[in-house]
């Protein structure tokens, strides 16, 4: 599952499981196209939303019904669409992230189409110009969040770096997920390898196991079920007061919480911050390519872009898009988060998570 994300889940931990869905769509689970010419699919991991009015203006404007098929989490989702683009699920994919995207390119998951306003998009986000497969519909920042109860109580300054979490007054407290099965997990382990480098981040990690960084499998167990921040975490019993998350999980934690609180419960260590972008594309052999090439105009389109923050807490793409008053005050984006060339993922990630899994997991 990716950033876009995990609002749902958080919003299920808060105990308001109807406040937060994939409004103004339909969701059909059976794998098999819709076969209307007037019915555009979208494949997504578990994280859309949208608001119910923006879609039913898509809807009218265009005289497309959408459909919404939902398919575990980003890794999965990808996987899944890679193994069925010759009779493929939908017509658009969303979802698939940098950590991932070279898989979907070279596996030819997309045709080319270039959206209707994509000369909006900030060009620190666009990707493959030369043949437009993709597009980029919304960013944010996978980044440690620490419970600030739990450090005010033992008078402890949180972590705000990559080597501070390898500190000994940090033993025991972080959990992270498995970089081969969740997208938080490998982002993080993306960052620690720009950080450190291609020889350097195994050590790094061999500090981290030392120091008793905890792994499980994805970011719903380890948000919701170990950390101590989260209102899901204090249900479950967490006492993990650092896990690896979101920039925007923050704002989650005030927006949907009643009464809201007047600050945010947690904060994020914005030293350990690294970059994620999610892209949409027309998937290869999609049944009505007309309908997906509409979808994509308006995914980036301003009314789209304007509601995504609130639904799927990441941030827009688009140029003058708007940013809610509560990203900027609980979960701005971070200055200086880990970035890593698309390629150079490509060439190293799945060596990285072998390696990686080999030393924390055996």
């Amino acid at each position: 599952m990716s950033i876009t994300k995990k609002a749902a889940a958080l919003v299920v931990g808060l105990g308001m499981v109807g406040g937060l869905a994939a409004c103004g769509s339909s969701s059909d689970g059976d794998g098999k196209g819709s076969g209307d010419p007037k019915t555009v699919t979208l494949v997504s991991h578990d994280s859309w939303a949208a608001s119910k009015d923006v879609i039913a203006a898509f809807e009218k404007s265009s005289g497309y019904k959408v459909r919404v098929l939902e398919d575990g989490d980003a890794g999965q989702a990808v996987n899944k669409a890679i193994l069925t683009k010759d009779n493929p699920q939908g017509d658009v994919f969303f979802g698939v992230d940098n950590t991932l995207l070279s898989r979907a390119l070279d596996n030819g998951l997309f045709q080319s189409y270039e959206p209707k306003g994509s000369d909006m998009i900030l060009p620190e986000y666009r990707v493959d110009q030369g043949k437009h497969r993709v597009t980029p519909i919304d960013t944010g920042d996978i980044c440690v969040n620490y419970d600030k109860a739990y450090f005010e109580e033992h008078g402890l300054t949180p972590p705000d770096s990559f080597d501070d979490l390898a500190e000994p007054a940090y033993k025991d407290l972080l959990v992270t997920e498995n970089a081969g099965s969740s997208s938080p997990g490998l982002g993080f382990l993306l960052g620690t390898a720009a950080k450190y480098g291609d020889k350097g981040w195994e050590e790094y990690w061999k500090k981290l196991k030392a120091n008793g960084v905890k792994v499980v499998d994805s970011w719903e167990q380890a948000y919701n079920e170990e950390f101590s921040g989260s209102a899901g975490g204090k249900k479950a019993g967490g006492d993990r007061p650092l896990v690896v998350s979101y920039a925007s999980s923050p704002p989650v934690e005030v927006v949907y919480a009643d009464p809201k609180p007047d600050t945010a419960p947690t904060g994020v260590a914005a030293g350990t911050c690294f970059r994620q972008v999610e892209y949409a594309g027309l998937l290869t052999n999609a049944k009505n390519p007309e309908g997906g090439r509409a979808l994509l105009d308006f995914l980036i389109g301003k009314e789209f872009q304007d509601d995504m923050p609130l639904n799927m807490f990441v941030y827009p793409v688009r140029e003058a898009a708007q940013v809610p008053p509560e990203f900027v005050k609980y979960g701005p984006q971070a200055e200086n988060p880990q970035t890593m060339d698309a390629q150079k993922i490509a060439d190293h990630r799945d060596q990285w998570v072998k390696s990686w899994t080999s030393l924390l997991l055996k």
